[in-house]
C-alpha cells in the first residue's frame, strides 16, 4: 500500500472515531434537555482545542508519538470531532432568530475559552512526564 493512501485511510478512520463521538456528545446532551443553547458543540469545540493543544506537544515537543499517529489524532480523530462548521451556523442562527447578544457571548466563549483550552492542553503536555 502506498504512503499516501496509507495517511489517507488513516485520516479517514480517525475522522469516522471523531465524528462518532461528537454525535455520541450531542446525541447525551439532547437526551438530557440542554437543547436551549449551543452546548454540544461548545464542550466539542473547547474539548477539540485542549486536546489539539496536547497532541502537538506530545508530538513535536517531546516526540512521544509518531507523524503517523499525529496525523491520525489531529486531521482524523480532532479533525471528524471539532465543529467550527456547526459552530458558524449556529452563530448565524442566533443572530436570525432575534439574539445576537446570546451569538457574540456565544463566538467570544467560544474563541477565548477555545484558545486558553489550546493553552492548558499544551501545559499539561509539557507536564506529563517532566
Amino acid at each position: 500500500m502506498s504512503t499516501g493512501l496509507a495517511q489517507a485511510l488513516m485520516v479517514g478512520v480517525g475522522g469516522f472515531a471523531g465524528t462518532l463521538a461528537r454525535y455520541s456528545v450531542a446525541v447525551i446532551l439532547h437526551r438530557v434537555g440542554a437543547t436551549a443553547f449551543p452546548y454540544a458543540t461548545l464542550i466539542v469545540n473547547l474539548t477539540g482545542c485542549a486536546l489539539i493543544g496536547f497532541v502537538y506537544v506530545i508530538a513535536d515537543e517531546r516526540q512521544w508519538i509518531s507523524p503517523a499517529a499525529r496525523l491520525f489524532l489531529t486531521v482524523g480523530v480532532l479533525g471528524g470531532f471539532t465543529t467550527f462548521s456547526a459552530f458558524g451556523q449556529e452563530t448565524w442562527t442566533l443572530v436570525r432568530v432575534g439574539k445576537p447578544g446570546l451569538a457574540m457571548f456565544y463566538t467570544g466563549l467560544s474563541v477565548v475559552v477555545g484558545v486558553l483550552a489550546v493553552w492548558a492542553g499544551s501545559a499539561v503536555g509539557r507536564a506529563v512526564g517532566s
